[in-house]
């Protein structure tokens, strides 16, 4: 934000000073258990009785062939290890409780979803708008801050303001802006303001750090800024130089205005709305 400094001094020469503003399968450790037992209990139990009762059974359909013997053997182990596939059952149904998961729904809007700007139609990075500024209510914090920590302390001067405003019950109208009041090599006075629809009656301030105040009005351009806030020297390179080829020169009144989040200096998807407002 060095560069910052250097172009809002710049354009202070020109006559301006930046100003206001699932559960877990336990029942498959269970299946196991009759899977071992089953098997267990009928070649211990009866192995020799076991014999007779396939040959009784086997004898009136195939009595005359004295070879059943060598088949009678072979098919009856073949089949017992048929029923272990029975206990493999439950571990299909164990699926069944899975619906439980998505019982947790985690829904979240934007705090700052459907807030107005200064100027109510969308800007444009590559056009310059002349317009007029409406005075709107808002609730102001009053802090100073250098050019390097300068992103951080904004953003953190309107987390408390927005904190304040939610505490008492008021909501917020427009986007947060901010108001420099003064600029030199080492950092600048702001002031950071979130629009309101109206202050409390008979209320001044929401603390005694967060005072009740109004936006900038009157006659203003506005500049669109779209990229990281640590490339907006850019952008007031152009301010300055539309100035000058205008022979503009400006009123204490520059005015951040930000119409997305600001999340970080380097989120290129930021936009920022910078209103400059001419000396009559």
């Amino acid at each position: 934000m060095r560069l910052h400094s250097t172009f809002l001094i710049a354009l202070l020469a020109l006559g301006s000073v930046p100003a206001l503003a699932q559960t877990p399968p336990a029942p498959a450790a269970a299946p196991p258990a009759p899977v071992e037992s089953s098997p267990v209990p009928p070649p211990a139990a009866s192995p020799a009785p076991a014999a007779p009762a396939a040959d009784q059974a086997a004898s009136p359909q195939s009595a005359p062939p004295p070879s059943p013997q060598a088949q009678t053997p072979g098919p009856a182990p073949a089949e017992t290890p048929a029923t272990p596939a029975q206990p493999q059952a439950p571990a299909t149904a164990e699926p069944a409780p899975q619906p439980a998961a998505p019982a947790a729904p985690s829904p979240s809007a934007p705090v700052t979803a459907g807030r107005t700007t200064l100027f109510p139609n969308p800007g444009d990075p590559t056009n310059v708008e002349e317009g007029v500024l409406a005075a709107k209510p808002a609730a102001v914090l009053e802090g100073r801050s250098s050019w390097e920590d300068g992103f951080t302390n904004l953003k953190s001067a309107f987390a408390r303001i927005e904190d304040e405003l939610k505490k008492a019950g008021i909501a917020p109208t427009g986007r947060p802006l901010t108001v420099f009041v003064h600029t030199d090599d080492t950092g600048f006075r702001y002031q950071a303001m979130v629009p309101v629809a109206q202050a409390p009656e008979g209320k001044s301030e929401l603390t005694p750090e967060i005072k009740f105040g109004r936006t900038p009005e009157g006659k203003s351009f506005r500049f669109v800024h779209e990229d990281a806030y640590d490339e907006i020297d850019g952008t007031y390179e152009t301010i300055t130089a539309y100035l000058d080829a205008k022979n503009i020169e400006s009123k204490d009144a520059f005015v951040e205005e930000y119409v997305t989040e600001l999340t970080d200096a380097q989120d290129t998807k930021l936009k920022v709305n910078i209103y400059v407002q001419p000396k009559e």
